[in-house]
């Protein structure tokens, strides 16, 4: 799939009038449309073949460099493709003015459609902090990753309370931006991680959640975005959400941590560089 999308790149010919930039541009579209469910293969091979590895730090190697390598070029497609469309506040997919409240409650309302879909309840979220602050920043990445932990923070929430039989206790968001990064932590009431499985919540394919059919693991970073509720993502089940966020947080010169409170819940960090940091920032 990635060699015969070199060849369609490599074999383009020179772009030389505006409807010749104009083709590139839909065969760019067309080349993310057919690259949409790799994650989902990437994932199905894992698991069909990790019995057989010897060394999985091998293999995470190969999957992080993978799942980098594919954002990077994702970014540079849609910055391309973004440019034929006029947004206010926009250079290509760059949000110049990116309200990040905002954006944290598009990411809650589809992870509480899907809890709702999936348990039939969900937990309030409520924000705290910085929540009126703006600045440039890519919102598509940030989609995936705040999707994740809130869909790991409400699965979570819901289990926990059905065990003890007590009523859901909300969830709560804090934002911090100073003039170098911003800080989003998610803290939930689910009971928290057991200390035997902290080492492995940063593994691929490592879930404390029941397995869930192969035909609902099209969950595709950077594949979807919030907006597209209707495309069937799963709440949990394959192991590749924390990892990838992992992977993504690094690229973007930032990190994400959890903090787990045993028999109360945990608290997971998110921590991006600005684009316009005064420091070392990412570049597409």
């Amino acid at each position: 799939m990635y060699i015969r999308a070199f060849h369609m790149l490599n074999n383009f010919p020179r772009i030389r009038e505006l409807e010749d930039e104009h083709k590139f541009t839909r065969m760019l579209h067309s080349l993310l449309e057919d690259h949409r469910n790799v994650i989902h293969q990437l994932a199905s091979g894992f698991k069909e073949c990790r019995r057989h590895l010897r060394n999985e730090d091998v293999v995470k190697q190969f999957l992080d460099e993978t799942l980098t390598s594919r954002l990077k070029i994702r970014l540079m497609s849609e910055h391309h493709i973004a440019f034929h469309d006029e947004k206010p506040n926009h250079v290509g997919i760059i949000n110049k003015r990116m309200a990040i409240a905002k954006v944290i409650a598009n990411a809650i309302e589809y992870a509480k459609r899907l809890c709702e879909m999936r348990y039939g309840m969900a937990p309030d979220v409520r924000i705290h902090g910085h929540t009126h602050a703006c600045f440039p920043y890519i919102i598509s990445p940030l989609d995936y990753m705040l999707g994740e932990l809130l869909k790991n923070a409400m699965r979570a929430t819901v289990d926990h309370a059905t065990s003890m039989k007590s009523p859901l206790s909300p969830i709560d968001i804090t934002i911090s931006s100073n003039d170098v990064d911003f800080i989003i932590r998610v803290s939930d009431k689910g009971g928290g991680v057991p200390h035997e499985n902290i080492d492995k919540v940063f593994d691929y394919h490592y879930t404390t959640a029941g397995e869930e059919d192969d035909s609902e693991m099209d969950n595709d970073p950077m594949g979807h975005m919030v907006s597209q509720i209707n495309n069937a993502i799963p709440m949990h089940g394959h192991g590749f959400g924390l990892p990838t966020c992992l992977a993504y947080a690094e690229y973007l010169l930032g990190d994400l941590t959890m903090e787990p409170m045993q028999g109360i819940g945990t608290d997971m960090y998110l921590r991006l560089r600005h684009i316009d940091s005064k420091l070392e920032t990412f570049k597409i």
